[in-house]
């Protein structure tokens, strides 16, 4: 017999092998109509999987999963990649089909096909996923023996799937689910059948992709879908998706001429004059906020000996990441991918006493990560990027209030620059971690209690941890409702050990710091990217790199608007003359479609009195202002924040 705890705290014995469905309809019919998931303690079942003293983890806690939970989404996603598999097969037999998994907001499958797919291809794939839900496949979960799944697989043509079951630990059970003839090599779970998936998807854009991610290996095709509970959020998605598509910063950074990537450059930015200004600008503002909350600058190098990463234990956690050179003398370095074993070792430069600390070290020195091409993204995933970081030696005793320090500095930077707070996660220890658990316990409850006092409730994320501390993990929302991963504060008892950091305490004796890990914006390039889909490149004007343009309607005020353009540049503002022979309706359109925020017209009669015509981006009205008046006015509103 096994025991079953359910929601309302009432704990009931079924025989062994009892299903989901079983101890559903035995309640209710009801209950067994709209469920197709189980929640078996923290995992998800197949409503029709036998329950097994093997499958209880915990205290046996069962919940049953309707369709429109939200929890059941990425089940349904997951269905739904199994379905366009299906389909993909039926109407072009001999593909190969990978592996398919869930993924936010969708799901993907990998097929190894030789004739490639076209965008016309993807309707009719569709269509013949809807024909598999009106089917109602029954989904059935069967586990097999390793040699014979081997054998099947490779049966059917399904060489890829084989490799897969080989590379498998010998121990790891081998389950195959059945889609009414078809049928895949997965661990689930899934729904009953087909039906309850609904049709609220569609197939959205064709890709490339290694096998395995490796590009020694075979190219595959890969094809993007997303899936929704309802076709309402179907289509909100969708629209999201268009409004993201106007917003692409790689679009948007091109019209307005900040930046460029190219071939020989990989993951690397070619920053223009204009984009540099935008980054100098949001770095300086963030130099500026830190320096007021007591952090020293610093620079350390871009290539450190290999010693130094193994002793840190970067090595063998990010060695496939890292730059790796030998010198002539048979020397191996790394250009640095984070900065915190540089900043340890400035701590370590000479005795530090308890009345020195926190010591704050802050760096926006460049960092480089081998990521693979495959995941390069314009600005959002790079290989040269650096970071607002910094790192805070401190007491145990001085942890709180440094990382309230730290949430609330994060809180004015985001409301500054415009941006929501929406969420905040505390990544928990990782299987694979150094330290203590004593240490994880204690930091873990730490961070969250520092959280809180900052007026911060947080989510608590198992496993997703650094392998030297937990960490906060702060997520924006942009305007159109996607989130960001951005700003991080870690907690780390492990490197200072491991780099011998110390300080003399009260008591005379060496004692190790407390090291904070912490970044506001966390990549500089990529933060830069969000904020430029944020406001969809109409950038606040005290961060837009052109904050006026000067634009002379005739000939003859051509020396009027050099003088207005110097004096608007007298008063700090980033101003531009435009004294092209074009149409005064001709540049307004191109200025607006660069995001300038504000175009001064200056004609004949404005010469004559000593004035502009000043229209903001977005409006078509116009306001006669003094030279004077324009200065004074916009100055102000191109002050950054902090500054005012």
């Amino acid at each position: 017999m096994i025991d079953l705890k359910f929601p309302d705290g009432t704990v009931r014995s079924y025989e062994d092998g009892v299903s989901g469905r079983d101890i559903a309809s035995a309640i209710s019919p009801s209950l067994a109509k709209r469920t197709v998931l189980v929640r078996l303690d923290s995992a998800l079942i197949d409503f029709d999987r036998p329950i097994t003293p093997a499958l209880i983890k915990g205290e046996g806690a069962i919940a049953f999963i309707a369709r429109d939970d939200p929890a059941a989404l990425d089940t349904l996603r997951h269905d739904v990649s199994h379905i366009m598999a299906q389909a993909v097969q039926e109407l072009f037999p001999g593909t190969q089909v990978t592996i398919g998994p869930a993924i936010d907001d969708g799901f993907y499958y990998d097929f190894a096909r030789d004739e490639p797919f076209s965008l016309d291809d993807l309707p009719k794939i569709e269509a013949r996923m809807k024909e598999i839900v009106d089917r109602d496949e029954k989904l059935r979960r069967e586990e097999v023996a390793r040699d014979v799944a081997i054998t099947d697989f490779a049966a059917m043509g399904e060489s890829y799937k084989a490799e897969i079951i080989r590379d498998l630990p010998d121990t790891a059970p081998i389950s195959v689910y059945h889609q009414g003839d078809w049928k895949d090599l997965c661990l689930g779970p899934h729904f009953p059948s087909t039906k309850p998936v609904g049709k609220a998807f569609k197939l959205t854009k064709l890709a490339g992709a290694y096998w395995r991610g490796n590009s020694d290996n075979a190219q595959l095709q890969r094809i993007y879908g997303t899936a929704w509970a309802t076709e309402a959020d179907l289509e909100a998605h969708l629209t999201r998706l268009e409004e993201a598509e106007k917003r692409d910063h790689r679009k948007l950074g091109a019209v307005m001429d900040l930046f460029h990537i190219q071939e020989e450059g990989r993951g690397m930015i070619f920053w223009h004059p204009k984009g540099w200004m935008l980054y100098r600008t949001l770095q300086n503002y963030v130099r500026r906020r830190m320096e007021a909350g007591g952090y020293d600058e610093v620079k350390t190098p871009q290539i450190l000996d290999r010693a130094l990463w193994e002793k840190s234990g970067h090595w063998d956690k990010f060695h496939a990441s890292m730059f790796v050179c030998e010198t002539a003398d048979g020397d191996t370095l790394a250009i640095k991918p984070m900065n915190c074993p540089g900043h340890i070792q400035i701590f370590n430069h000479g005795q530090k006493s308890y009345r020195d600390l926190p010591i704050r070290l802050a760096e926006f020195e460049g960092l480089h990560r081998n990521e693979g091409s495959g995941g390069l993204h314009g600005l959002l995933r790079v290989r040269q990027l650096s970071q607002d970081d910094a790192h805070v030696f401190c007491r145990e005793d001085q942890i709180e209030e440094e990382s309230r320090a730290f949430i609330e500095m994060l809180r004015v930077i985001y409301d500054d620059l415009g941006v929501e707070l929406h969420s905040v996660k505390l990544a928990l220890r990782p299987d694979l971690r150094f330290g203590t658990d004593e240490n994880w316990t204690v930091a873990e409850d730490t961070l969250e209690r520092a959280a809180n006092a900052a007026g911060v409730e947080v989510e608590r994320i198992p496993n997703e941890g650094a392998f030297y501390g937990p960490k906060l993990e702060f997520h924006l929302r942009d305007a159109i409702g996607r989130t960001w991963q951005c700003g991080t504060l870690q907690l780390d008892y492990v490197l200072p050990e491991r780099l011998d950091a110390s300080y003399i305490a009260e008591d005379g004796q060496k004692h190790r710091p407390v090291m904070l890990h912490r970044a506001i914006l966390g990549s500089m390039e990529r933060f830069t990217g969000v904020l430029i889909e944020h406001y969809a490149g109409a950038l606040p004007i005290w961060l837009t790199p052109t904050q006026i343009v000067v634009a002379a309607i005739t000939q003859d005020a051509d020396d009027y608007a050099v003088q207005v353009t110097a004096r608007l540049k007298k008063a700090g503002l980033r101003a531009e003359a435009d004294l092209r022979n074009e149409k005064v309706g001709y540049k307004v359109r191109e200025h607006s479609l660069a995001k300038v925020p504000v175009i001064a017209v200056v004609g004949r009669r404005e010469a004559e009195e000593g004035t502009v015509a000043i229209r903001r981006l977005g409006s078509n009205d116009q306001t006669i202002l003094t030279i004077e008046e324009a200065a004074s006015l916009l100055a102000l509103e191109a002050t950054p924040p902090d500054l005012r």
